[in-house]
Order: structure tokens, then sequence, then C-alpha cells
């Protein structure tokens, strides 16, 4: 396939934090873009933009030769593709199944192999940069399944992103956002920990940010997040919910490989913590709330 705005017709479901910005540059860039949404009222701007609305999942594959899926959880994922309405049973022959979304590694396979039997192309892309890389276009994009989906996909990520690589066979994607999030995990406990400390020994906690974000503490959650907690802004940009999800998932894998990880299991328990605490619609850097005590 060659993938351009006089060729293809995008679809997209899920327009939530993350999708509603993808979708917004495929508009931008001028492709013919279909949308479906739990919530309707939540896709407005993008149908004001000139957006296409589908009742549902099925009906909006049935209308694209592209379908990309931003959505919550690995159940929502599962419905949305292999449920009776869903995405599989509805898309064309030499159309091609892209989700962004993060989710079990075990099912982006089961995906590709349905798939694969109606021939048509899947693709497991979840991404890492947040709110601030999906508004700025430049999410890092982590990429599972055959080397020539990818390649003829690879217009499509570039309006999207800016560090996109192939990390091999279907699942590798998934994979590879569980190493992302289980180093988030415990440096976003450091964050935390870095500004509970700055704040009870009495320093500004923005000058000692000056001190520490370049140097071998930098990070990105320590330049984008801690700046946020400073300011007293939870906001999501990547809700506490869906971080303590992918936490499940990492610990679920890495049990099925016989692998111990001590540092994500203590970021899971806080977060599940915080979540009770009635957060859990919060931004992951509301952590801090946590140990400021």
């Amino acid at each position: 396939m060659v993938v351009n705005p006089a060729q293809t017709i995008l679809g997209l479901v899920g327009t939530g934090v993350m999708g509603k910005s993808m979708a917004g540059h495929f508009i931008q860039a001028g492709y013919e873009v279909h949308i479906y949404n739990r919530t309707k009222s939540k896709a407005q701007e993008l149908l004001d933009r000139g957006a296409h609305w589908q009742d549902s999942p099925g009906q909006l594959a049935q209308q694209c030769d592209v379908i990309i899926t931003m959505v919550g959880f690995p159940k929502d994922v599962e419905e949305i593709y292999l449920g009776e309405n869903g995405i599989i049973s509805n898309t064309k022959p030499g159309s091609y199944v892209i989700d962004m979304t993060t989710s079990s590694p075990m099912l982006a396979k089961q995906i590709y192999e349905q798939a694969l039997a109606r021939q048509v192309f899947s693709l497991d892309a979840p991404v890492s940069g947040g709110d601030i890389g999906a508004k700025e276009a430049r999410l890092s994009i982590m990429v599972g399944g055959s080397r020539e989906a990818f390649d003829a996909m690879l217009p499509l990520f570039q309006k999207i992103g800016t560090n996109i690589v192939y990390q091999g066979e279907a699942g590798a994607g998934q994979h590879t956002k569980m190493c992302n999030q289980i180093a988030i995990a415990s440096n976003m406990m450091g964050v935390v920990e870095a500004l509970v400390y700055a704040k009870k020994s009495g320093l500004d906690p923005s000058t000692v940010l000056k001190s520490i974000e370049s140097g071998a503490a930098g990070s990105w959650s320590l330049s984008n997040l801690a700046p946020r907690i400073i300011a007293g802004n939870f906001a999501p940009g990547f809700y506490v919910k869906h971080f303590i999800k992918d936490m499940k998932i990492a610990l679920q894998s890495a049990e099925e490989m016989k692998v111990e990880l001590p540092g994500l299991a203590l970021a899971k328990s806080l977060y599940e913590q915080l979540a009770a605490s009635g957060e859990e619609d919060s931004g992951t850097q509301a952590l801090f709330k946590l140990i400021d005590k």
C-alpha cells in the first residue's frame, strides 16, 4: 500500500488524551479521517475539524484502509478487535490495523494471527511521550509485526512521532513498551522522593531541579513531570489507572518468563495505594501526594 492523503482513508478508535492529538495531526496532513469514541461528545472538536463519525469500531473498519486504535485497557482492545461487531471481522482484505494502546503482548499476537487469516496486516505499536509528545507529534513508537507492514505504515508513524523503531515480530512492540514502563516506574519513585526530600530540607525544589535535571539524575520524568509537581498540577498526561494496568501486564509477562522485578512490584503497590485514595484519574506525578506526608 502507498500511504498518502489522496489514496488512504484512516480510521481512529479512541479520541482521548492521546488519540485526539494523533487524529488531529492526520487531519492536518490532509487525510480523510473517520473516528469512533465511546463518548461522542469528547470527539466533537475533531468532528468540527472535518473528521467523520462512525457508530461502532466495526462500521469504521468497513470504511477505512488503515485503522488505528488508542484505548484504555487490554479488555477494551480485545472487545474492539475480536468482538462480534469488531474490527477484524469487518476489515477489508489488504487493510492495515495498528493498535497503539499499551496492551498485552500475548493479545497482540492473537490479533496478528486472526488478522492474517483475513489477509489483514496487523501491527502492535505502543507509544511513549505522553500528552506533550502526542500534541507536538514527537512520540516514541515501538513496533511489532511484519517488517513489510512496518515499512508501509512508516509515513503515518512519521506524522505523529520522531523516534520510530521496528522491534520485531508480533508482540515485540508491546514487550518493548513494558521495558519502557518498568524504567519509568522506579524513576518516578526517585523523582517524587527527591522533591519531597528537597521540600522537607528547606530547599527550593525549582532551584534544586536546575541543578539535577541536566546531570546523571536527568530523565524525561524529572524534566517534564517534576515542574508539574512543583506547580501543584496533577492533571493527567498519563492516568494513574492506566499506569497500574501497564505495571500489571509487565509483572504478568515477567512471571511467565520467570523474571523477578522488585522495583516494579514496589511501584505498583504504591500506585495502588494512590488509586485507592481517590487519585486513579490523576496524572502519574500524583504519586507525590502519597509520599509527601
